[in-house]
Protein backbone atom coordinates (compact mmCIF):
# COMPACT_ATOMS: atom_id res chain seq x y z
CA UNK A 1 0.00 0.00 0.00
CA UNK A 2 1.08 3.48 -0.82
CA UNK A 3 0.62 7.01 1.35
CA UNK A 4 -2.32 8.33 -0.44
CA UNK A 5 -0.69 11.90 -0.30
CA UNK A 6 2.83 11.32 -1.71
CA UNK A 7 2.79 7.67 -2.78
CA UNK A 8 5.64 6.61 -0.49
CA UNK A 9 5.54 3.34 1.15
CA UNK A 10 2.66 3.09 4.18
CA UNK A 11 4.18 2.33 7.58
CA UNK A 12 2.25 0.61 9.89
CA UNK A 13 2.06 3.02 12.62
CA UNK A 14 0.71 5.73 10.12
CA UNK A 15 -1.57 3.82 7.94
CA UNK A 16 -2.13 4.66 5.13
CA UNK A 17 -0.14 7.39 5.68
CA UNK A 18 4.03 7.35 5.30
CA UNK A 19 4.25 9.66 8.21
CA UNK A 20 2.56 11.79 10.27
CA UNK A 21 3.65 14.73 7.80
CA UNK A 22 0.99 13.21 5.40
CA UNK A 23 -1.60 12.05 7.48
CA UNK A 24 -1.19 15.90 9.12
CA UNK A 25 -1.53 17.24 5.20
CA UNK A 26 -4.75 14.90 4.74
CA UNK A 27 -6.62 16.68 7.65
CA UNK A 28 -5.75 19.89 6.51
CA UNK A 29 -7.57 19.07 3.28
CA UNK A 30 -10.06 17.81 4.64
CA UNK A 31 -10.49 20.92 7.28
CA UNK A 32 -9.87 23.29 4.66
CA UNK A 33 -12.67 21.97 2.25
CA UNK A 34 -10.79 20.56 -0.19
CA UNK A 35 -12.28 17.47 -0.23
CA UNK A 36 -16.18 16.58 -1.31
CA UNK A 37 -18.61 14.18 -1.15
CA UNK A 38 -20.86 13.91 -4.58
CA UNK A 39 -24.12 15.42 -3.86
CA UNK A 40 -26.77 13.36 -4.71
CA UNK A 41 -30.09 13.74 -6.58
CA UNK A 42 -32.79 14.63 -3.22
CA UNK A 43 -35.00 11.49 -4.35
CA UNK A 44 -31.77 9.55 -3.77
CA UNK A 45 -33.17 9.73 0.11
CA UNK A 46 -37.00 9.86 -0.01
CA UNK A 47 -36.65 8.70 3.91
CA UNK A 48 -34.89 11.93 4.46
CA UNK A 49 -38.30 14.41 4.43
CA UNK A 50 -40.38 11.90 6.61
CA UNK A 51 -40.66 13.17 10.26
CA UNK A 52 -39.00 10.80 13.19
CA UNK A 53 -41.03 9.56 15.19
CA UNK A 54 -38.79 8.88 18.85
CA UNK A 55 -42.39 7.67 20.31
CA UNK A 56 -43.71 9.43 23.41
CA UNK A 57 -41.90 10.78 25.80
CA UNK A 58 -41.26 9.25 29.42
Amino acid sequence: MSCPICAKPAQERFRPFCSRGCADRDLLNWLDGRYVAPAGDEGDLPEADAPLDHGPLQ
